[in-house]
């Protein structure tokens, strides 16, 4: 019983990150390796805090009022 607790905990947080966006730069490493690591001219990998910031200004840019 306490194994399913604890798997069920962890697919809830799993989707919790997944939600907020936590898991973002992890999403992002493993898709670069996996379609850009094979290629020529692949694009370098960012660093965690470039990630958030390019992320983060895409996110935003578009907003111009809080309502």
């Amino acid at each position: 019983m306490l194994r399913k607790l604890k798997h069920h905990f962890k697919h809830l947080w799993h989707i919790f990150r997944r939600l907020t966006g936590d898991d973002a730069y992890d999403v992002y490493l493993k898709h670069h390796a996996e379609f850009h690591q094979s290629t020529v001219d692949a694009p370098p990998v960012l660093t965690r805090k470039e990630f958030f910031k390019l992320w983060q200004e895409s996110k935003w840019k578009g907003v111009k009022r809080c309502c």
